[in-house]
């Protein structure tokens, strides 16, 4: 006689706090009632196929041996190999990681790429670590995690304190392991190693294009329209100077250095001059400062999340007060933020489409890989922005439909491709 588990906490995460697995179990279960017959394959999405966690030894500089701990998560590979980031973070926990290759099968489903969903962490702050020690970290990591990695199984790529160099790390690591050049085993190279044009930027675009459809949508005109931007990196740097570009006014910019802001609209340009000068916003010119609880209680036409994950919940979501919120980083919004800003009629861009540009042009990177033939930067942001507005056009669609929020018809939509994938190829053995 079989009995059915009476919970999807599995046993190795903390069954009153998962952390922020929880948060996407949350996410998936309000997805359900709208599946029909794929529903009884829900369960499949609360369980990762894979997870690895591997202990990495190095020797420091100073001769001492060190070990970090690290993750790869393989969550669902129903429609293709794994693909997402890799972190170096000190606060990187199993739970994270678990929950951020979840997101991201419901990322590449939703945008329609041909990969499921994986992630990769190490516990490491590395502001504490020499280059010549991230390497040895990096190799190290790589080799571990070698045994479930490869362009046809899973493909990692840069993510939070990781870039090219990490990569090119990677990239050469297994490449030696396996005794040939596997240039499609990572994808966000330095363009020299195979690596695509108009990837820095990818993520950014995205969110620009995304959040651009999304004003189109509620009849609201870029050029004036006031916009907040948490973040100024890669994400939050390129996003903040296409709208600036098109006539928005850009009057706040938050970053770990503090926050700017300027009611008539910062000079973008100057302000990222500024941030590559000195590390930060803090500072800049013909700006006065705000407090966080300030920057989150702007009235704005958009805003644009776009550092760490958390960082909208039930204390400020009451005072945000914009007409479209564009999630440009993973997971900023807790499910009781997503609630009160709903019932305020805030349209949000989830990050499952928002911060997809990203993971699109890691395709096309890893498309021309295995071609060995490249493309424009051109012919890369047109097809990327007809992507994003494409699979914007969709959710927006089955949220219509439905009449339920963004969030849960992009979930919708990409556990229905999912699940669809799980049924037709149906269980093994």
């Amino acid at each position: 006689m079989s009995t059915q588990p009476t919970h999807a906490i599995p046993s190795y995460l903390d069954q009153k706090d998962p952390g922020p697995w929880g948060i996407y179990l949350q996410q998936v279960d309000r997805v359900a009632p709208y599946l029909g017959r794929l529903g009884k394959w829900l369960e499949t999405l609360k369980r990762p196929k894979r997870i690895l966690v591997v202990d990495i030894p190095v020797e420091l500089d100073n001769g001492t041996i060190t070990h970090f701990e690290g993750y790869r998560v393989q969550h669902n590979i129903s429609r293709g190999p794994g693909k997402g980031g890799v972190r170096f973070h000190q606060d990187v926990t199993l739970s994270e990681v678990m929950a951020l290759s979840a997101w991201m099968s419901v990322k590449n489903a939703a945008v329609n790429l041909p990969f499921g969903g994986a992630k990769g962490g190490v516990r490491i702050d590395p502001r504490n670590y020499s280059m010549p020690e991230l390497e040895r970290i990096t190799r190290r990591y790589t080799s571990e995690i070698g045994v479930i990695i490869g362009p046809h199984k899973d493909i990692p790529a840069p993510d939070v304190n990781t870039n090219a160099q990490t990569m090119a790390w990677m990239m050469d690591t297994y490449s030696m392991n396996e005794g040939a050049t596997a240039t499609g085993v990572v994808t966000g190279k330095p363009v020299s190693l195979g690596g695509s044009l108009g990837r820095v930027e990818a993520t950014g675009r995205g969110v620009f294009v995304v959040g651009s459809e999304a004003a189109n949508d509620l009849g609201i005109p870029l050029k004036g329209a006031r916009v907040s931007v948490q973040g100024f990196g890669n994400v939050g740097g390129t996003a903040a100077r296409l709208f600036y570009e098109q006539g928005a006014k850009v009057i706040a910019v938050q970053d770990h250095t503090g926050c700017v802001h300027n009611s008539n609209g910062l000079n973008v340009l100057a302000l990222l001059n500024h941030v590559e000068q000195t590390g930060g916003v803090a500072g800049a010119a013909d700006s006065d400062t705000l407090t966080p609880a300030e920057f989150w209680a702007l009235e704005t036409e958009i805003l644009i999340p776009a550092a760490l994950e958390g960082q909208i919940t039930k204390h400020n979501a009451n005072s945000i007060k914009t007409r479209i919120l564009v999630e440009g980083a993973n997971g900023p919004t807790t499910p009781e933020a997503d609630d009160i800003l709903n019932s305020k009629g805030t349209h949000i861009v989830p990050d499952v489409v928002a911060n997809a540009g990203g993971v699109t042009v890691s395709y096309f990177e890893w498309v021309q890989d295995f071609s060995s033939f490249y493309w424009t930067e051109a012919e890369i942001n047109h097809r990327l922005e007809a992507m994003m507005r494409t699979a914007y056009t969709a959710i927006s669609a089955v949220a219509k439909e439905h009449k339920v929020t963004m969030r849960t018809a992009a979930f919708i939509v990409a556990c229905s491709r999912i699940l669809e994938a799980r049924e037709v190829r149906g269980l093994y053995p």
